[in-house]
């Protein structure tokens, strides 16, 4: 985004960095050029909010890999707090984004050494192991970190996703249901556990990723994903070895998902098509076509 520079005050700057950090808002690039071109020299104005400032171009500018920036914050941090656990964090974040990634876990590893209940540097080594290709140490160093957080909602889900990484869907599985507890009305969850275990395969993880996907559509009916899902799951189970009875329900089931789906693309139809663009009508009809192998009759 592009600023009048010369119609900006320094106060003017300070207050839409405040503003970026109550939202969470990175704007790497936009910290960057604000503070080069305004801030960098009215910082003694900053008052109690400098050291915050300063910690938010320092992140800034490992994201523009601007390293001699992020040296010079550094510094400057590390004059006032010298023994600041905070401060190593953010040296070993330097150290990570020159590729010494070595350097950087010993300097994680004395962090934890002198606080163990730190949560940031043990992501930290995560996050070096995932740069590096090395899945089953941040498996590991997870896994260990997990014991000691366990209501850590973003570490199972991180947990879960290397898992899958290494074909672990029954461990996989299990983080998503570790979610599910934290979490038990997001349809999303529900849906990518569904989506585990249809993967996983077999008739018993067939009918359990039914039981998810129903829940994701109970929760969320336009959730066209799992409707999908659903479908997929009621047409292996009616073609199985399945009880009759537990056939039947299937069939019964995917009729009542075909005609949901028409349901959610109906809308669309009235719209004027574009050329070369597939109909959501003629989209079912490819789904139906697909999947007419599976012989979804109307029951008895």
């Amino acid at each position: 985004m592009s600023y009048n520079l010369e119609e900006m005050s320094w106060s003017d700057v300070r207050d839409l960095f405040r503003k970026w950090r109550d939202d969470n808002e990175r704007k790497s690039d936009d910290v960057m050029q604000l503070w080069d071109a305004i801030l960098c020299d009215k910082q003694g104005k900053l008052g109690n909010e400098r050291h915050l400032v300063l910690e938010q171009v320092m992140i800034a500018a490992l994201d523009c890999n601007r390293t001699t920036a992020a040296e010079d914050c550094i510094r400057v941090l590390t004059a006032e707090f010298p023994g600041s656990l905070r401060i190593q964090k953010y040296k070993s974040m330097l150290l990570e984004s020159l590729e010494r990634y070595d350097d950087a876990l010993d300097v994680l590893d004395q962090i934890i050494k002198k606080d163990e209940t730190n949560a940031a540097p043990r992501k930290r080594k995560v996050a070096i192991y995932k740069a590096q290709g090395r899945n089953g140490e941040a498996i590991r160093e997870l896994c260990d970190y997990m014991k000691r957080f366990m209501s850590d909602q973003e570490g199972w889900h991180e947990l879960c996703t290397l898992y899958l990484a290494e074909g672990e869907f029954a461990k996989a599985a299990f983080c998503m249901e570790e979610v599910l507890l934290h979490n038990p009305h997001s349809h999303l969850i529900h849906q990518r556990l569904a989506d585990i275990r249809y993967t996983m395969g077999g008739l018993d993880n067939i009918e359990i990723a039914k039981s998810y996907y129903s829940q994701a559509v109970k929760l969320n009916n336009h959730n066209l994903r799992a409707l999908y899902g659903l479908f997929l799951c009621c047409g292996h189970i009616a073609n199985s070895k399945a009880t009759t009875t537990k056939r039947k329900e299937a069939q019964k089931l995917a009729q009542w998902t075909i005609a949901k789906i028409q349901q959610r693309t109906a809308p669309a139809n009235s719209a004027k098509p574009v050329k070369g663009e597939k109909k959501p009508q003629d989209e079912v009809a490819a789904l139906e076509q697909v999947f007419g192998g599976l012989d979804i009759a109307k029951a008895n």
